[in-house]
């Protein structure tokens, strides 16, 4: 029987981000998945700004947006008529990438594969998981190799990221709540003349919307339309161009012509979601975890979230620096995001595709008008788009996240996502704060803080913990100094720390240069410091 410290089930986006992130923080990790190939299709093809910063620790994110569409514009079709708005251009401060970007998971998940390979980290397709019972001190798997070979393996965690019709969740007697949609919908990628490039066009109708995604690779576009709800269509059913065609048609009025399909399907949509996201060694994460309509590009964004949340925790875990409690604050933090996306995907897909008059109505007469009027503010082009891009999203209600002595009134807060800011040094604080360890952030003059007491804290967590010091420097970058510092709600002069946990979430923070609750905090979460 072979062991490894985790296995990770599943070489989609999640799979492949959880096996990264397990990587670069020196853990023994297997990944085997039952294809036998990675998908050649676009299927989930946004990529939000919190996943990008996610994958920049990776050192990935970079060649996605060189090979990836940043599209600003969305092109509204309805009743004969186009109205173009702006969707992202808005130069939003706090992050690196201030857009939605759009890639193909084919595009997705050949960078992803190509790290792992160049960190020596195989992917072990044809290998699909048959059995799995818990042990003594973490689970022992059975594998079923393409050549008919069985294999036992021990490993102290397995980690399911296979999928909605997961074997890990399936085998662990975890529950899967929820149910499927009614409507029957059309997948393709293909090239569609007619249509402005480096936009994305929705058609709107009383029986739905009709959307084209700019993509670029393997096509030009994604489409997406769902068949008529009296026509009931297997999913396993072949499609063929002139029926997509004949659909394309209903909401364009033939002004669209569709050829050279690489890809198209059926597929049916559920929402669902976990009852639990652990049991014993054994978690989930991705579609394993929840699944949910397409609206607002959140499926693989959260799945990637969730490997980002977990990798580390079991890092921690497995280097005995963590408490056994820290594993449990994964679905504290996690199972939360997962209802609120399902909550918010659920809603958009019921005014795309409802039969109601009312909300028919809506979709076709009152939404033409008023989205390019409500989309020509800059100030709702950014709420919106902090909305659907994650990075307003926050763990404040778990144990991890904790306020000391005379915290900020204003600023980031424990369990918030540490903001981007430039540094007068160079660098920006989330280069700083890149790598996949805690990271100490000292700010105010230099005087105000121990030399002894902060190399000694450097020196007891030498392992786990990197200290920083941002300080306000001479007058010519004062006023970088000062942004920086703003941007974590201390006004110039002032003096406070804050812990940023590997995920880039704020752990603590705190006013003055008190570091009590922090050594307290530190000793709580981590093991015992180093002899």
């Amino acid at each position: 029987m072979s062991a490894v410290e985790v296995l990770v089930v599943g070489a989609g986006p999640t799979g492949l981000a959880m096996a990264g992130q397990l990587a670069a923080l020196g853990v023994r990790v297997r990944v085997v998945d039952r294809s036998v190939d990675r998908v050649h299709e676009s299927r989930a093809l946004a990529i939000q700004p919190r996943t990008l910063e996610v994958l920049a620790s990776l050192g990935v994110a970079d060649e996605m947006v060189a090979v990836g569409n940043r599209a600003v514009r969305l092109c509204l079709h309805a009743r004969g008529r186009a109205r173009s708005v702006p969707l992202f251009d808005l130069g939003l401060s706090g992050t690196a990438y201030p857009y939605l970007l759009f890639l193909s998971q084919a595009e997705t998940e050949r960078i992803l594969g190509e790290h792992l390979a160049a960190v020596g980290l195989d992917i072990e397709r044809g290998v699909e998981l048959v059995g799995l019972d818990r042990a003594a001190d973490g689970a022992v798997a059975m594998l079923r190799h393409g050549d008919g070979r069985a294999e036992r393996v021990a490993a102290r965690y397995v980690v399911g990221c296979d999928g909605a019709h997961s074997a890990v969740r399936h085998l662990a007697g975890i529950g899967f709540e929820g149910a499927a949609y009614p409507q029957t919908f059309v997948l393709a990628d293909l090239e569609a003349d007619g249509l402005d490039t480096g936009t994305a066009h929705v058609f709107l109708s009383e029986r739905g919307m009709l959307f084209f995604f700019p993509l670029g690779h393997p096509s030009t576009w994604r489409l997406l339309v769902m068949r008529p709800p009296a026509e009931v269509v297997s999913p396993d059913a072949p499609v063929t161009l002139d029926e997509v065609q004949a659909l394309a048609d209903t909401y364009t009025a033939a002004t669209v012509r569709l050829r050279s399909p690489v890809w198209m399907t059926n597929f049916r949509l559920h929402h669902r979601a976990a009852t639990h996201y652990r049991a014993g060694p054994v978690f989930l994460a991705g579609d394993a975890a929840h699944i949910h309509s397409p609206a607002g590009a959140q499926g693989m964004n959260t799945g990637i979230q969730d490997a980002a949340n977990l990798g580390w925790k079991l890092a921690h875990a497995l280097r005995g620096g963590a408490t056994s409690t820290l594993l449990d604050t994964y679905e504290t933090e996690r199972a939360p995001v997962g209802r609120m996306v399902l909550r918010f995907s659920d809603r958009a897909f019921t005014v795309a595709t409802s039969t109601n008059p009312a909300v028919r109505f809506a979709r076709t007469r009152i939404a033409p008008a008023l989205i390019p009027v409500v989309l020509a503010s800059r100030f709702v082009r950014a709420s919106a788009f902090r909305t659907v891009s994650q990075l307003g999203i926050s763990y404040r209600n778990s144990p991890l996240s904790v306020d000391g002595p005379r915290p900020s009134r204003t600023g980031p807060r424990p369990g918030d996502r540490l903001p981007n800011a430039p540094l007068p040094e160079g660098g920006t604080l989330h280069r700083l704060t890149a790598t996949p360890r805690w990271h100490l952030l000292l700010c105010g003059p230099p005087p105000a803080w121990s030399s002894g007491e902060t190399v000694t804290l450097s020196q007891q967590y030498s392992d786990r913990l990197d200290v920083h010091w941002l300080t306000e420097p001479d007058a010519s970058e004062a006023a970088t100094a000062a942004h920086a510092l703003r941007q974590l709600g201390l006004a110039p002069g002032s003096s406070g720390l804050y812990l940023i946990r590997p995920d880039g979430h704020i752990g603590y923070r705190s006013a003055g240069t008190d570091m009590t609750g922090l050594v307290t905090y530190l000793q709580r979460w981590l093991r015992s410091p180093l002899p």
